[in-house]
Formats: C-alpha cells, sequence, structure tokens
C-alpha cells in the first residue's frame, strides 16, 4: 500500500477568510472538483459565498503568498524556496491532502499502442523516442503534447517520470489538461498526460514500472493502492490552521459526504482513516 501523507504544519496562527466569504485559487487540475465541492457547501450554507478559480497550481502558490487567496489547490508540494519565501513573508504554511490523483497517459482512441513503460515515457517527452514506430505503433512522428511550466502537473512529471530532466523544445504546452484532452482527441500521433478526471474522447495507456513488469491501468483501486506508478496526492495550502469557515468547509470536504463528490466526478478519495485524520478538529 502507498503511505498516504497526513497533513503537514510548518506553523499555524489564523485564517484570513472573512466569515461566509472564501477564495479558492490554483490547480487546474483540482479546480473542477474545487467548484463542485463549493456549490454542494454552498447548497447546505446558504450565507456561504465560495469562489474558485484555476491558473495552475503555482498560481495558487504565488496567491497565497500574496494574500489574495484563502485557499491554495495545488497538485503539488511546495518546493523548498516557496516554503522560505512563504515564511519570509509572514506567512504560517498549513498543507493538507485533500483527495488522490493519478497522472494518466492520453492517446487518440486510434492509437494501437496500449501500454508504455516510464523509461520510454521519459525518452518520449526528452525526445530520444520521436517515432511511434519504436515501441509498437504506427510509422509516425510522436506529437507531444504537455502541461504549461506553471502547473504542479507538469511538475510532478518532470520530476517523478522525466527524472528532472528538461521537456524536448518540440513539445506543446497547453493551459489546462482539458485543452491537452481535446488536442489529443484531434490527433492521432499525439499523446498527452493529465489528472485521470479529465479522460473525455481519449484512452488511457497501461503505465509500467520497467520492462519487465505489468502494465498498470490509472483506476481508482490502482491510486489508491499505490500500484499505479504515477500516483499523487492533491492538496490544500492555508495560511495558518484554517479556523471559521475555512475550517467548516475543509472539515466537508473531508467529510464521507464530501468525499463521495470528489468520486462522483471520477476523482480518487482519500482512505476514509486519512480524511478523518486531516479534519482540522
Amino acid at each position: 500500500m502507498k503511505k498516504v501523507l497526513i497533513p503537514v504544519i510548518l506553523l499555524a496562527t489564523f485564517s484570513l477568510a472573512m466569515a461566509g466569504n472564501i477564495t479558492v485559487k490554483g490547480s487546474d487540475t483540482l479546480v473542477r472538483l474545487g467548484q463542485r465541492w463549493a456549490e454542494e457547501y454552498m447548497k447546505l450554507n446558504k450565507g456561504s459565498v465560495i469562489q474558485v478559480s484555476g491558473g495552475g497550481s503555482g498560481t495558487g502558490i504565488a496567491a497565497l503568498l500574496n494574500g489574495t487567496t484563502d485557499v491554495c489547490q495545488s497538485s503539488r508540494d511546495m518546493k523548498p524556496k516557496e516554503y522560505d519565501d512563504a515564511k519570509a513573508k509572514g506567512i504560517n504554511t498549513y498543507r493538507v491532502a485533500v483527495a488522490l490523483d493519478g497522472i494518466a497517459v492520453f492517446l487518440h482512441k486510434d492509437n494501437p499502442v496500449t501500454e508504455l513503460t516510464l523509461a520510454q515515457l521519459k525518452d518520449i517527452y526528452t525526445g530520444v523516442l520521436t517515432n511511434w514506430k519504436d515501441v509498437g505503433g504506427p510509422d509516425h512522428v510522436i506529437i507531444l503534447y504537455s502541461r504549461e511550466n506553471n502547473s504542479g502537473t507538469y511538475a510532478f512529471f518532470k520530476e517523478h517520470v522525466l527524472q528532472n530532466e528538461d521537456y524536448a523544445e518540440k513539445c506543446q504546452n497547453l493551459p489546462g489538461t482539458a485543452a491537452v484532452v481535446n488536442a489529443i482527441s484531434k490527433d492521432k500521433f499525439g499523446i498527452g498526460y493529465g489528472g485521470i478526471a479529465w479522460e473525455k474522447g481519449v484512452k488511457h495507456v497501461g503505465v509500467k514500472k520497467d520492462g519487465t513488469s505489468t502494465a498498470i491501468m490509472p483506476t481508482m483501486e490502482t491510486i489508491t493502492s499505490g500500484s499505479y506508478p504515477v500516483s499523487r496526492e492533491l492538496y490544500w495550502f492555508f495560511n495558518g490552521v484554517p479556523s471559521g469557515e475555512l475550517k467548516s468547509f475543509l472539515n466537508w470536504c473531508l467529510s464521507p459526504e464530501g468525499q463521495k463528490v470528489a468520486e462522483s466526478i471520477d476523482y480518487v478519495p482519500l482512505p476514509s482513516e486519512v480524511a478523518l485524520q486531516n479534519q482540522v478538529k
């Protein structure tokens, strides 16, 4: 079983949100989930106003550090420099895992390739492998689609798949997973990646840790167990331990009801015991 992290408290003091008015900003992977959570929570709490926007994990982290958002949604952990910058600005960073995700590899439905190893994905995205025939596909150049560089998904994929090597210059960076999926659905020779909740009109491929491993498809079960090789946690960051309306909203999202909302739109809920641990007491 993959170990799921419990929230990290670097320093805890206060919340920035005014009662009943919350801003949520950041990860494009998480934006749809944040919007649905906000909608359902506001139905139950008529006086609450929650505004959710995307822009990428880096954008959300910058907003938290600038004091312009109450909740930063991020599909990656903050970098050491970001933690240092937060401390220098008096931001008391509090991190909570709110859901799980797997970064799926998307291909056009007519592409005959059904599985790829992590090494092949690295070679494809760094420009070492450039033709589909090299991985059992048609004799055609591979068209690379990626997320933009302020995306947490971009950073996670670079670290865990590319092993921190640079993306190939021919890689087309697109603003959001929805844009990547849309491009792949129209490009028979394209390849892209993104959160599993965004698969629409494309197919997933199985991912193998190495040449002798079994290919694993990204599903709720394989991501929860950690057997899917590109699994991760999705985070919310706050300035201090959330209290008042922020605490109420976070705890509802981590409740069985909130986690069922995540599952209903194809996000992977946390194990129930972890979600309970992550609630603010």
